[in-house]
């Protein structure tokens, strides 16, 4: 599964629905991936693959866009859960707490592998304004090639 997470009515928070979508668009998804545009409510899918084995996936990809004060705009870099710095737990959200828990859950009790492909923004408006910045745009590409190298997918 690869979940795109981020609203895209809030600039460059829109990154994971827009990888999802070129992924979508351009990319031969093999039959046992989906791309899935979550918005802000990744954890419902969380939930259910924590308490049920039916349909549970080997792996997950979340896209999702961060704010690292040691990255560049539009750095596409991944992160393990286990990875998230202590102090990055509470505002590194996912879209609602407590989903970097529900991760770190997932990994340890049922073995799903769990990879956060994360974008640096360059700016999240404060008012709605969709539409990502040109470093965000550069990431998109960016992070479709690089799941591409995960999955080995063909352009369509």
């Amino acid at each position: 599964m690869v979940f795109g997470c981020g609203n895209v009515i809030m600039g460059d928070d829109g990154y994971g629905p827009a990888v999802v979508d070129e992924l979508n668009g351009r990319y031969a998804l093999p039959e046992n991936v989906q791309a899935v545009d979550v918005g802000t409510c990744v954890r419902e899918y969380l939930f259910d693959y924590l308490l049920t084995e039916e349909g549970r996936p080997e792996r997950i990809i979340i896209l999702d866009a961060v704010d690292f004060p040691d990255r560049s705009p539009g750095d596409v870099f991944p992160i393990l859960p286990a990875q998230i710095p202590a102090k990055k737990i509470h505002d590194f959200s996912l879209h609602q707490f407590p989903t970097v828990n529900l991760l770190q859950e997932l990994e340890q009790h049922t073995g799903i592998e769990v990879l956060i492909l994360a974008a640096q923004i360059e700016h999240i408006p404060e008012e709605i304004a969709p539409g990502l910045s040109p470093a965000m745009v550069k990431a998109v590409t960016d992070a479709c090639e690089k799941i591409s190298q995960i999955l080995s997918l063909n352009v369509k």
